[in-house]
C-alpha cells in the first residue's frame, strides 16, 4: 500500500498544466532536445553522403571532360613558376605559354618513349621471369612446416592473377577511356584547356570569385592560391623523386647483374606515383627477378637496395622537395590510395593522395593564411 499515493487536487492541477504546456507547444520543439538534435545531424550527414555520391556518379559519367581537366590543373600547376618566371622578364603572355605548353609535351613525349622503348622488347621476359619468381616462393614455402595447403595456395594466386588481369588494374590509367579516338579526344582536350590555363589561369579564377566579398573572397583566394601551390609541388616533387627511385634501382640492379635491370628502372619510374604501394609492387618485381636469375642472397641484396632508396626517398628527398606541411599520415595516405581505386582504377590512385593534399591544404588556410579551421587547431591553441 505504500507505493499508490492519493490524488489530490494539487495532483490533477499539475498534470492539467503539463498537459497544456505540451499542447502549447509548436511541433518542430521536438527538434529542440536531445534526441532531436541528434535525428538533425543524421540527417545532415545522409544529405551530405547523398550529394557526395552523386557529384561522384556525375564526375564518373564524364570522364573525358573530368580526367582532362584535372590533369591539365595538375600540369598547369606544376609550371605555374614557370609561367611567373617569364612574366617577370617581359616575355608576351602568349608566347610564354606557348613555350611552356611545347615543353610540356616535349617532356611526356620523351617520358613516354622511354618508358616504351625499355619496356616493350623485354615485357614478355619481364613476366616470365616474375612469374617463375612467384612459383619459386611458392615452392619455398610449401617446405615450411606451417604451410598452407595447396588449394589455398592456388587460390590465392588465381585471385592475385584475376587482379592483376582485370579491367580495373589493367585499364585504370585510362580511367575509362578504351577507345583510341576517346583517348586522343581527351589528349586534345587536356592540351587545349591546358593551353588556357597557362595563358589566363589567374584572370579565370578572378572571375569565379566575382560573387564572393569580404572574408570568403580572402578565404576563395587563399584556397585557390593553396591548391596550385601544393598540385605544383607534389607534382614536380613527385616527378623528381620517381627518377632518383629508379636511377638509384637501376644502378643497384646493375652492380648486382640483375638481367632486366631497364625495364625494372621503367616500372620503378611509373609506380613511384603511387605512394607507398608503388614502391612496395616494384621492389616485390625487382626481388622476383633477382631469385629466378641470381639465386636467394641476389634477391636479399634487392630487397636491400629498395629498402634503402625508400627510406632515402621519405627521410631526405620528401621532406625537401615537398614540405613537411604536404606530408600525409600513412593510413591516410592508405585510405585516399583504397577510395581512389575504388572509384577510378589506377588514375585514381595516382591522383587521391595530391587531392588528399589540397583538401589537407585548404583546411590548413581556413581561417588565414597560417590559421587552419578551428576544428582542426591543436588543443594547445584554442586554449591559448
Amino acid at each position: 500500500m505504500g507505493m499508490f499515493r492519493p490524488r489530490g487536487p494539487q495532483y490533477v492541477e499539475l498534470e492539467t498544466s503539463e498537459v497544456g504546456l505540451r499542447a502549447s507547444q509548436p511541433p518542430w520543439s521536438l527538434w529542440a532536445d536531445s534526441f532531436g538534435r541528434l535525428a538533425t545531424r543524421a540527417l545532415q550527414i545522409l544529405l551530405v553522403v547523398a550529394i557526395t555520391v552523386g557529384a561522384v556518379w556525375v564526375l564518373q559519367q564524364v570522364t573525358l571532360v573530368t580526367i582532362p581537366l584535372m590533369l591539365a590543373l595538375i600540369f598547369g600547376s606544376a609550371f605555374a613558376p614557370v609561367m611567373a618566371w617569364m612574366h617577370r622578364r617581359g616575355v608576351p603572355s602568349v608566347l610564354a605559354t606557348v613555350i611552356t605548353l611545347l615543353t610540356i609535351l616535349v617532356i611526356l613525349g620523351a617520358v613516354g618513349w622511354l618508358i616504351v622503348w625499355a619496356v616493350s622488347g623485354q615485357w614478355e621476359d619481364l613476366a616470365v621471369q616474375a612469374q617463375e619468381g612467384f612459383q619459386s616462393v611458392i615452392a619455398w614455402i610449401n617446405t615450411l612446416p606451417f604451410a598452407p595447403s595447396d588449394n589455398q595456395l592456388h587460390e590465392w594466386g588465381a585471385q592475385a592473377t584475376e587482379f592483376l588481369t582485370s579491367a580495373q588494374f589493367g585499364s585504370g590509367a585510362l580511367a575509362g577511356v578504351n577507345a583510341i579516338a576517346n583517348f586522343l579526344t581527351g589528349l586534345v582536350l587536356m592540351v587545349t584547356i591546358l593551353f588556357f590555363f597557362l595563358k589566363d589561369g589567374p584572370q579565370m579564377w578572378e572571375f569565379v570569385l566575382r560573387p564572393f566579398r569580404g572574408e570568403k573572397y580572402l578565404r576563395a583566394r587563399r584556397i585557390g592560391s593553396k591548391t596550385v601551390g601544393i598540385l605544383g609541388s607534389y607534382v614536380r616533387g613527385t616527378a623528381f623523386v620517381a627518377l632518383v627511385d629508379s636511377i638509384g634501382i637501376l644502378i643497384g640492379l646493375l652492380i648486382l647483374q640483375v638481367p632486366l635491370a631497364i625495364p625494372l628502372a621503367a616500372l620503378v619510374f611509373l609506380l613511384a606515383f603511387i605512394p607507398i604501394v608503388g614502391a612496395v609492387l616494384a621492389g616485390i618485381v625487382a626481388a622476383l627477378v633477382a631469385l629466378v636469375a641470381n639465386g636467394w642472397v641476389n634477391a636479399l641484396f634487392v630487397v636491400g637496395v629498395v629498402v634503402l632508396v625508400n627510406q632515402l626517398e621519405g627521410n631526405f628527398l620528401q621532406p625537401v622537395l615537398m614540405g613537411r606541411s604536404m606530408r600525409l599520415h600513412s593510413f591516410v595516405v592508405l585510405i585516399a590510395l583504397a577510395v581512389g581505386t575504388a572509384v577510378n582504377g589506377i588514375l585514381g590512385a595516382v591522383l587521391a593522395v595530391p587531392i588528399a593534399a589540397v583538401v589537407w591544404g585548404v583546411i590548413q588556410v581556413w581561417d588565414g593564411p597560417d590559421r587552419p579551421a578551428r576544428w582542426a587547431r591543436p588543443k594547445r591553441a584554442l586554449e591559448s
